[in-house]
């Protein structure tokens, strides 16, 4: 198990032990964090899972894919670390992740 953490706009902090092939978005539903709405289920057809990567793990979790990118384009407040929770996979490098939720989704 991986363990990450997500951060609700509130401040209020959710740490989870992930499955290694899920993604975020997976976690955030199961473990009931505001914010995460995933109206797509999953598919990278909606940017309502959108987060921020904490800066020091910008380069861990990588830059988004070009129809990642194209879903960002409908996000809230999208910054340089913005990405899809959908989008990011779990993986053993990954533990200690940390991700913050926006004030809102698109």
């Amino acid at each position: 198990m991986t363990k990450i953490s997500l951060v609700a706009f509130d401040g209020t902090r959710f740490d989870v032990d992930a499955e290694n092939g899920s993604t975020v978005m997976e976690n955030a539903i199961r473990n009931s964090v505001p914010g995460i709405e995933a109206e797509c289920g999953g598919a990278c057809a909606c940017a309502t899972c959108h987060v921020y990567v904490d800066e020091k793990w910008a380069e861990a979790v990588g830059s988004p894919e070009a129809m990642e990118e194209d879903m960002l384009d409908f996000a809230f407040d999208v910054r340089p670390t913005s990405r899809l929770s959908c989008q990011i996979k779990v993986r053993d490098d990954l533990d200690g992740l940390v991700v913050h939720v926006p004030e809102r989704q698109a």
